[in-house]
Parts: structure tokens; sequence; C-alpha cells
């Protein structure tokens, strides 16, 4: 009895020690999977929620529904090409593409274009959107005739210099969010975050008086 009691008390702490080691092991397991879970997700979601890197800090804020409506009623009784400064996720390009327009979005952050592609595909209208990875700092707008900007105070000075060195005097901008600093706004809808501010450059780079001093000249 004393012998079969001592190989009893060899055997369970050896059992409880396999047990413990199971556990162990499997909550390195659990452990490693989540956290190799969280790392995934971070990565993922990091370039929808942070700025990419750029020369003003741009952050990725979605545009509202309010904000989408209120940017299709500036662009009412308007043709030509639109893009769009700063594209995000495409849904501002996408919803002008449905009303008929070509539209590109110019977006740095390459997760972001690479996701508004796929939203154009999936809503169907791919065929007449673009998006480019692209700082719109290095880009030329001087071919369209209607822009819309989410900008953040930071850069708004510097672009609309920008917009109104390159584009014609057809062009129309629409600011959403903050508006231009020097131009005052043809038109405005919606309020507080969703207001959004049309500027016809013909009235704020003064072509109108321009045209009419070059008149009487080009007749004689």
């Amino acid at each position: 009895p004393g012998a079969m009691s001592q190989a009893v008390a060899k055997e369970i702490p050896q059992e409880q020690g396999e047990d413990g080691s199971r556990r162990s092991s499997w909550g390195l397991l659990v452990t490693a999977g989540v956290g190799g879970t969280l790392v995934a997700l971070y990565a993922v979601a990091t370039p929808f929620v942070t700025p990419a890197l750029r020369k003003v800090c741009l952050p990725f804020v979605p545009a509202t529904a309010a904000q989408i409506q209120n940017v299709l009623k500036m662009l009412e009784n308007r043709s030509g090409s639109l893009v769009d400064i700063g594209s995000g996720d495409g849904r501002i390009v996408i919803a002008a593409a449905k009303k008929g327009f070509q539209a590109v979005g110019y977006e740095l952050n390459p997760w972001l274009v690479w996701y508004s592609r796929y939203r154009a595909w999936r809503d169907g209208v791919h065929q007449n959107t673009k998006f480019y990875i692209s700082d719109l700092w290095k880009v030329s707008f001087s071919h369209y005739t209607n822009v819309v900007v989410f900008g953040v105070p930071q850069m708004m000075t510097q672009l609309e210099k920008k917009l109104e060195d390159e584009l014609e005097c057809n062009a129309r901008i629409i600011a959403c969010r903050f508006p231009f600093p020097r131009w005052i706004p043809d038109h405005t809808a919606g309020e507080g975050i969703d207001t959004v501010w049309a500027y016809d450059l013909k009235r704020s780079r003064g072509c109108e008086t321009k045209s009419l001093e070059i008149t009487p000249e080009t007749e004689s």
C-alpha cells in the first residue's frame, strides 16, 4: 500500500503538470491569435482613419448624406468634367457620376483610392469615374469645369490661389465644411457642418469685366 500510494502521488503531480502545460500552450495560442487579429485590423483600418502623408494634414472624414445632396444641388444645370480634391472613399465622385458627370477623384491615400474604385465598380459607374493616387499640390486642375473640395482651414488660402491660377473662367468651385478666405460665394446650401459654398470663378476673377473691356477693341 505504501509503495502504491507513493506511485499515485508521483503520477498526480505529473498529470497536473501536463494539464497545466496544455492550458498554458492554449493560452499562448489564443493570445497570439487575438494579438495577430488586432494587428491585422489596425493595419487595414489605419489608412482610413488617419491622415496620409501630405503637405497639409488632411484627415479622412466621410461626407455626410446631407453634404452630398448639397453638393449635387450646387451642380444642378452644370455640365463638363468634375474633380473631387481629396476624394476619400469616393462617395462624391460616385454620386456625381450617377448624375451623368465624368468624375475624377484625387487622393493621396492608396487604400482609399482602391476602395473607391471598388465602390464605383459595385455601383456600376466605374466607366464614368477615375481615381488617382496623387498629391493635390502636384496636379493641375486646369481642364476641369467643376471642382469639389473637402479641405481644412490651413490649406484653403494656398488652394484658393492655385485654383484661381489654373482654372478657366467658366469653372465652379464647391467648398465643403470650410469656405475660401477671400472669395465671396455665389451660392450656399445647407447649414452647420453640412454647409457648402459655390464660387463661380468668372465673378471671383472678374472675367465679366475683362470681357467687356476687350470687346470694343476686338470690334474695331
